[in-house]
């Protein structure tokens, strides 16, 4: 596994800003967190996504790439940091502890 946080910059109001990513050794994401400018946050693995949020239907790619694109900040993060995001964030519709 690897993990990454993105940072998207952009001007949306009701896009995502901060993404944290688990990503399989195929590519593709097992789970992700999405954080929003008005500090919602939304969590989604393959069983639990929403219309709001969903994994990536094709492999991500490489980190390198998506850092490489001047509206993302993207970096490779410790395992303990995306669980951290992952613990504190609910699933769509539920309070983190539920």
């Amino acid at each position: 596994m690897e993990y990454w946080k993105v940072r998207w910059n952009h001007e949306f109001p009701d896009e995502a800003v901060v993404f944290y990513s688990e990503i399989g050794d195929d590519g593709y994401e097992v789970r992700k967190v999405q954080v929003y400018r008005d500090g919602r946050e939304l969590k989604a693995d393959c069983l639990h996504e929403s219309g709001e949020i969903g994994l990536s239907e094709v492999p991500v790619g490489r980190i390198e790439d998506v850092a490489a694109q001047s509206e993302f900040a993207a970096e490779v993060i410790e395992r303990g940091e995306f669980e951290s995001a992952w613990g504190r964030t609910a699933w769509p519709g539920r309070m983190a502890d539920e």
